[in-house]
């Protein structure tokens, strides 16, 4: 008898932290990597934020706290939620997890059931499809097209419910994309979706304020809210805020929701980190004159990455709205053959030998479900993105 369990074998392991890795041994046998796989700020978390654990330190708030998280937070979580987004959840209809990951992954485990379907846009983000299938779900791809921005069409939505659809995960932001839906296209989605009452909404916000432009965010339960009733509206403070290593994400739902993430979440971590949820109370509460400055750095980047690559020979990259990710396409290399000898067939062939070729570490496209596409992060220096696409464009031109 096999001592793993069978679960394992429906999972495999997140292609970005394999990216990572495989950059991290290259630098520790000497080699000059670029690595554009993270998607990690690279600005410092604020110090009024950094004040606030050390003062919450100072105070003993050193113990453990509710599973769903403590008052304090949960009110500016909901005060957040009105002010930012015009909603209306009571601080008890809020939840705290350790990280956006663990908000999501308990949502499917407190309502999948075997043979019940999840509909995940392609690109996605990598740890969607993996969750559903780890609580006995199934996972439905929904492609979207480069000429489309990447945007899930209603008539594609429309054809992929079925009477087992229990959730569809809408991400806008996009990571890997980037693209955001306008009010407009949120609404169409929306229409498509007043039409189905047993299916809900999973709505990953995370990247909510990186947005470039005149672009104006909104999210689903704002743009309907008669969908509010059956709609999770997932956020947290890692990317705006620069806080990924102090993991806090968060959630508004429904009681009866967020009474069920409760309990498991009673049964796995508890409460998250004290420290962390002081923190957070304060990056909800506090100035936030912080993410105008760090959006006009991002959209700075977005803006020569994407000039860059749509220079290097055949290369096509839209210009996403939002997040820090761009996600141009490789189709033309396909084929071709790489300074080193190896023919490319495949995008996770174009992001190795350009790995091998150039020290410059991206993810394949196929790892988030749509290819042949590459995903770059843009969270780093201007000189070091320069370089790097640099690298890129010589790269390109040296196929054959």
């Amino acid at each position: 008898m096999a001592f793993l369990a069978e679960t394992l074998s429906r999972v495999k392991p997140s292609a970005t932290i394999a990216v990572t890795q495989k950059a991290r041994e290259l630098k520790a046998q000497g080699r000059e990597i670029i690595s554009l796989s993270v998607g990690e700020p690279d600005f410092d978390t604020p110090e009024n934020i950094k004040q606030a654990a050390i003062d919450a330190i100072r105070r003993g708030e050193t113990k453990y706290t509710p599973v769903s998280g403590i008052t304090p937070l949960r009110e500016a979580i909901a005060a957040k939620f009105k002010r930012e987004n015009g909603l209306d959840y009571k601080w008890q209809q809020t939840i705290v997890g350790t990280g956006g990951k663990q908000i999501l992954y308990n949502a499917f485990l407190v309502t999948m059931n075997p043979g019940d379907e999840v509909i995940i846009p392609a690109p996605y983000w990598v740890s969607y499809p993996d969750m559903v299938l780890l609580c006995g779900g199934t996972p439905v791809f929904v492609d979207t097209k480069l000429e489309k921005n990447f945007k899930l069409q209603a008539e594609d939505l429309e054809r992929a419910i079925t009477k087992r659809t229990k959730w569809v995960v809408l991400n806008s932001p996009s990571n890997p994309s980037g693209a955001a839906y306008t009010r407009d296209e949120l609404k169409a989605l929306t229409e498509v979706l007043l039409r189905h009452p047993h299916v809900w909404i999973l709505t990953d916000d995370m990247y909510e304020h990186l947005t470039y432009g005149d672009f104006v965010f909104t999210t689903p339960a704002q743009v309907e809210p008669t969908l509010w009733e059956r709609t999770l509206t997932m956020n947290g403070v890692s990317k705006a805020y620069a806080m990924t290593g102090w993991r806090i994400g968060y959630a508004g739902a429904p009681d009866s929701l967020i009474k069920a993430m409760d309990m498991v979440q009673g049964q796995q971590t508890s409460g998250a980190c004290s420290i962390a949820q002081w923190a957070a109370v304060e990056a909800l509460n506090g100035p936030q004159d912080f993410i105008p400055k760090s959006r006009k750095v991002f959209e700075g980047r977005r803006d020569l990455v994407v000039s860059m690559l749509n220079q290097a020979k055949g290369l096509k990259c839209p210009t996403p709205e939002g997040a820090f990710y761009v996600y141009p396409s490789c189709a033309e290399a396909l084929g071709k053959v790489s300074p080193a000898g190896k023919r490319i067939e495949t995008d996770e062939d174009f992001v190795s030998e350009l790995l091998q070729a150039e020290g410059v570490a991206a993810v394949h496209g196929s790892a988030f479900g749509l290819g042949p596409n590459f995903r770059i992060s843009y969270a780093t220096s201007n000189e070091l993105l320069e370089q790097a696409c640099a690298k890129i464009q010589r790269f390109c031109a040296s196929l054959r």
